[in-house]
């Protein structure tokens, strides 16, 4: 896009000044001739490009006001660098502008590499961190996920999959067994001890990095409940697991955490009926997400995982008779257009 290609340009300008200083600060002598080349992009309005020159390399973050904002992001990395968890070192930023020099954690996430026979190891660093991530203390001033954003969120669902991608409206019925469902999962959410919360622990934001993982997409980062991470991770947009592995690698975690001191309690069961409920308050919030990433944003590829996270909801119905009324709505429900390709 024009405006994109203008603000590449501010950014290259920016970029040069940024690393004539480092480069003189350092003590590395000039700045040699590099590439700079789109490292990835998601979701969100961010890009980010990776610089490479000489054996060094680094990574730009473009962050566009006003759709994002750079300043937590730079105030939470400051944050878990305390705990030693490997996020990004920031070497220069502009916040106004939405300009962010980083360190270079690597080239490839978890996601790229992870199958069926490296994944316990995988997983076990990416549990360490976590639990790194969950012992810092909440006296930071992060949002919470109160029971107003837990529900923004879950409106996502019948906002942008029901309303805009079925084209329908939920009938009184379903609009009751809606609200009870949602008021089944809030409460449960709010229930919950509270630890520091990612909100996108999953392969996709690890990179296989020195210490392993680096951990990236932390800026949304609140105080919420503690099985949201693990859950997450486990239970990914872009890959399944087994539920009896999922199972042992929960129980894995739960069996680490509580020596540590953060707040599992002493029944597995429990948790694990919490970690259920908690997924499916996330899954809700994505399918909505990648609705609406569709018909707002122009980006359809997204849906092609919508009918994972149905299979994460259906698998957590089948043993939670609490989610009854939640079958008997999905039940209700035409078929997604995808779900049928």
């Amino acid at each position: 896009m024009p405006d994109q290609d203008v603000r590449l340009q501010h950014l290259k300008v920016w970029l040069d000044e940024q690393l004539a200083a480092l480069f003189l600060t350092e003590g590395w002598g000039a700045v040699p001739p590099a590439t700079l080349t789109a490292a990835s992009s998601d979701a969100s309005f961010r890009r980010y490009f990776r610089w490479e020159g000489e054996g060094r390399s680094f990574i730009v973050m473009d962050a566009p006001p006003p759709q994002e904002n750079c300043k937590p992001f730079v105030e939470i990395a400051d944050l878990l660098r305390i705990s030693e968890i490997n996020v990004p070192k920031i070497y220069a930023q502009d916040l106004e502008r939405g300009f962010l020099l980083l360190n270079d954690l690597g080239n490839k996430t978890f996601l790229d590499v992870i199958n069926g026979d490296n994944a316990e190891a995988l997983f076990k660093d990416a549990i360490e961190a976590l639990l790194a991530f969950q012992q810092l203390p909440m006296d930071a001033p992060l949002p919470r996920y109160d029971e107003a954003l837990l529900r923004r969120e879950l409106e996502l669902f019948p906002e942008w999959f029901v309303r805009h991608h079925l084209g329908i409206e939920f009938d009184e019925r379903q609009q009751a067994l809606w609200q009870r469902i949602s008021t089944l999962l809030i409460n449960n959410a709010l229930a919950q001890p509270q630890v520091l919360v990612h909100r996108d622990f999953m392969p996709r934001n690890l990179m296989l990095s020195i210490p392993n993982p680096g951990v990236l997409d932390f800026q949304d980062a609140v105080y919420g409940p503690v099985t949201y991470d693990i859950t997450c991770l486990f239970k990914d947009a872009f890959l399944s697991w087994p539920e009896e592995r999922v199972h042992t690698w929960l129980n894995d975690y739960w069996q680490l955490a509580a020596p540590l001191g953060i707040p599992v309690g002493d029944d597995f069961d429990a948790f694990w009926r919490d970690s259920d409920l908690m997924g499916v308050q996330r899954h809700l919030k994505v399918i909505g997400i990648f609705a609406r990433i569709c018909h707002r944003d122009g980006k359809p590829r997204y849906l092609a995982d919508v009918p994972r996270f149905f299979s994460y909801i259906e698998a957590v119905i089948a043993r939670r008779p609490e989610l009854a009324e939640l079958a008997e709505l999905f039940a209700s429900l035409p078929a997604s257009p995808e779900a049928t390709q």
